[in-house]
C-alpha cells in the first residue's frame, strides 16, 4: 500500500490529476509553438505587432523553456502542489503583463499587435483557470 499524499505536497491522483497533466501539455504544446514563431520570426513580426524584435526574441525564447519545463512537470509521476500553484500564479501574472503591454505600449503596436497580445493573454487565461480547477480546486 502506497503512502497518501497530502494535500499541500501533491496534487490529487484521481482522474483530475490526469486532466491536470493533460492541460500542461496542451499549455506546452501551445507555449512552445508560440515561442519558436515568436523566436524565429521576430525580424518579420517586430513590424507586424510593432514589437521590437529583441523582445519578441526573448519572449520566444523564455516560452519554449517554459514549455520545456511543462513537460517535464507533466511527466512526474505526482505533480506537486506546490508546482501547479507555480504554473497558476506564473500563466495568471503573465495575463495582466499582457493587458500591461496592449495598455503601456498602446502606441506602438499595431492593431494586428494588439490583438495577438490580447488573443494569447485569454487563452493563458484558460489555461491558468483549467489548472487551477484539474489540479488544485478541492471536489
Amino acid at each position: 500500500m502506497s503512502a497518501p499524499t497530502t494535500p499541500t505536497t501533491a496534487a490529487p491522483t484521481t482522474g483530475t490529476h490526469r486532466g491536470l497533466r493533460a492541460v500542461l501539455r496542451l499549455d506546452a504544446a501551445a507555449s512552445g509553438a508560440l515561442g519558436i514563431a515568436a523566436a524565429a520570426g521576430a525580424g518579420v513580426l517586430d513590424t507586424w505587432l510593432g514589437l521590437s524584435s529583441p523582445l519578441l526574441l526573448g519572449v520566444g525564447v523564455f516560452l519554449v523553456v517554459y514549455a520545456a519545463g511543462l513537460v517535464a512537470l507533466a511527466a512526474r509521476p505526482v505533480v506537486p502542489r506546490p508546482l501547479t500553484w507555480v504554473v497558476v500564479l506564473g500563466n495568471s501574472a503573465w495575463v495582466l503583463m499582457s493587458v500591461a503591454l496592449v495598455v503601456g505600449a498602446w502606441e506602438q503596436l499595431t492593431v494586428l499587435g494588439a490583438v495577438v497580445v490580447l488573443a494569447q493573454a485569454a487563452a493563458v487565461a484558460v489555461f491558468a483557470d483549467l489548472q487551477w480547477a484539474t489540479g488544485l480546486r478541492r471536489p
